[in-house]
């Protein structure tokens, strides 16, 4: 059998899992808590795993070390650590219905984490049982990287160190499906749901990988022949496609929160352009060059909460020169539009900004405090906030502003 596919899938899934583990970490530094590290390890333990199997690195870590199959080991202890992590999140992740005294089912409690260290107990009792009888098995020659488990099915300690194995994998596996199954049962329609839901897909996948072992390594043991395709074949395509559903599944809710940071914090740039023609002295600095910003892949957050602020600084500044007249115009071009709140409250902002700023530029004289109009959206709450900002922004140069503005015209 060759080598080159193993080596490219499991190198290529591992190297995948480990850009997402590595995201996780820098998440979890910034804003350190012990779900977040749980799910970083949960990431890098299988990733590293993959890695580790692959049969190029596997001979390279046998002869380094200078012990057979002892990658074999190393790799199954990764599995089981990706085990204890997903166990840990299944305790953490219970709905609040099987959780008693949690209100919410996302706040994980002191008790939730006893409950969880003991569960970790069990399986920092169990690793140094399955290194001792990996090293009582005598199992270092020879040298397979793909048929390990086939091959020393039929010693005693290596078959029970399997046996270990498997069923901290099978629980594992199970737990997390079943409670991310209830998890997004009680979400919204999301990419939140959605991930929730690939993990809990993906771990029910890997359980065949787990039927195929178990299939295999006993017939195995028992003398039969035949059926290490099972174990060698069939086994690591569960393996492979579970683990892609599960990172993905972890991924994918980041993902889509940084495609939205993204596309809001570009979405706003008309919006931004307007207030600092209007006043150059609201932003700390100049411009970013079309291509800066469409390059721009870090702190988005933070670059789009700034130039939130700049704008409602600019709003503020803009507000002695905003024109009744236009909000009126505004108003009754909505109500003939059928526009819901939010969609009437962009408009009437868009088209009174428009206005301001080409008042301000035309030297028109700036309206007393008691004649200034309080536009709509300025009491917005911090999550509405930014997308109303949005609306604002991609309503700027839409036709309902044009005609608002020339329904306001002879009014001026």
């Amino acid at each position: 059998m060759s080598d080159i596919p193993f080596d490219l899938a499991y190198l290529g899934i591992g190297a995948a899992a480990w850009v997402v583990a590595g995201l996780k970490i820098r998440a979890w530094r910034r804003e350190p808590s012990r779900g977040l590290l749980v799910v970083a390890l949960a990431i890098a333990s299988p990733a590293t795993a993959f890695v580790m199997a692959s049969p190029v690195l596997y001979r390279l870590i046998d002869r380094i070390t200078h012990v057979g199959n002892l990658a074999t080991l190393l790799v199954y202890l990764a599995i089981t650590g990706f085990s204890a992590a997903t166990v840990v999140l299944a305790t953490i992740w219970t709905p609040p219905t099987e959780r008693a005294g949690a209100l919410v089912w996302a706040a994980a409690t002191a008790e939730t984490w006893q409950r969880a260290r003991r569960r970790l107990a069990v399986f920092a009792a169990l690793v140094p049982v399955m290194i001792a009888l990996f090293l009582a098995g005598g199992a270092d020659s020879p040298e397979t990287p793909l048929t390990f488990d086939t091959t020393f099915a039929n010693e005693p300690a290596i078959a029970v160190f399997l046996a270990v194995y498997q069923g901290l994998f099978a629980f594992a596996l199970i737990d997390i499906s079943r409670v991310c199954l209830g998890h997004a049962a009680r979400l919204p329609t999301g990419w939140l749901r959605r991930g929730i839901r690939l993990i809990a897909c993906g771990a029910l996948t890997a359980c065949g990988y787990v039927l195929c072992k178990i299939i295999a390594v006993g017939a195995a043991g028992a003398g039969a022949t035949g059926l290490d395709w099972l174990s060698t074949g069939l086994g690591p395509v569960f393996a492979a496609a579970g683990a892609v559903l599960i990172t993905v599944g972890f991924a994918g809710p980041a993902g889509a929160a940084w495609l939205r940071r993204r596309r809001d914090y570009r979405a706003l740039r008309p919006l931004w352009d307007l207030v600092y023609r209007a006043d150059r002295r609201l932003a700390l600095e100049a411009p970013p060059s079309a291509w800066t910003e469409r390059l721009a892949l870090r702190d988005l957050e933070w670059r789009t909460a700034r130039r939130g602020l700049e704008i409602r600084d600019g709003q503020l500044t803009l507000r002695p020169w905003v024109d009744p007249a236009v909000v009126a115009a505004t108003t009754a071009v909505a109500e003939r539009a059928a526009l819901d709140e939010a969609e009437r409250a962009a408009l009437i902002v868009a088209a009174a900004l428009r206005s301001a700023v080409e008042a301000l530029n035309a030297g028109v004289p700036p309206r007393p405090r008691e004649e200034q109009v309080t536009l709509p959206g300025l009491d917005a709450e911090p999550g509405e906030e930014r997308a109303h900002l949005v609306r604002v922004a991609l309503g700027l140069g839409g036709p309902l502003t044009g005609e608002a503005l020339a329904a306001a015209a002879p009014a001026r």
